[in-house]
């Protein structure tokens, strides 16, 4: 893709910066929430396409995330089972649209969690007082790997990062050192955490799709 330069007479055309998109999936969705969003493949296309500027084309969007829990666990005070049974066919659906990929981690079950601290001792506590207690494992690494195999390949000019895990910090800084442009999004209404401002090459507030609720 070129575009052609209007302030040069002899039309000279320049390449159009070829960027990768790399979304947490975690991070986006809770962020998504948080503004009353419809988080489904349809949103998450639409906000990737934001991303990018007029002089740049997408060469691919890479969103991490993890299939939603299934299995069966007890509620931490009344010790019933409750039975989770998430799908993974709204992934499926993203990860056939235009230019996607999908990574998956791996989601774990780490118990329960209070909702509020300290415990109120004076009453009798009940399942509702917990909330559950995930963990997300994997989905750092492969964006650290992702970014890695671009800056070796020299397919994309920049990363746009959507994320605020500062455990892509030694990743980001592989990508600079390499010659790579590294791009963190700045979401409606959240603070980018300093670590990722100091090793990156741009901050880039990226607002939600203006045509979706």
């Amino acid at each position: 893709m070129f575009l052609k330069n209007p302030q040069n007479s002899e039309g000279f055309l320049s390449m159009a910066k070829r960027i990768v998109v790399l979304i947490d999936g975690a991070f986006l969705r809770v962020k998504a929430a948080k503004a009353g969003k419809k988080y489904d493949p349809t949103f998450i296309e639409a906000f990737a396409l934001g991303c990018k500027t007029s002089d740049e084309e997408i060469l691919r969007v890479l969103y991490y995330d993890c299939v939603p829990y299934s299995g069966t666990v007890r509620l931490p005070v009344s010790g019933a089972p409750f039975v989770f049974a998430g799908s993974d066919k709204w992934l499926e659906e993203l990860a056939c649209k235009d230019l996607f990929a999908v990574r998956l981690g791996v989601l774990k079950f780490r118990g329960y969690k209070p909702k509020r601290t300290p415990i109120d001792q004076s009453t009798p506590l009940t399942d509702n007082d917990f909330d559950l207690d995930f963990e997300q494992k994997g989905v750092d690494l492969k964006i650290g790997l992702d970014i890695a195999s671009y800056c070796e390949n020299r397919h994309a000019d920049r990363v746009v990062l959507v994320s605020n895990d500062t455990d892509c910090v030694p990743a980001i800084k592989y990508g600079r050192k390499s010659g790579m442009q590294v791009v963190v999004a700045e979401l409606p209404n959240c603070e980018i955490a300093r670590e990722l401002l100091m090793h990156s090459d741009f901050k880039r507030s990226v607002p939600w799709p203006s045509h979706l609720t």
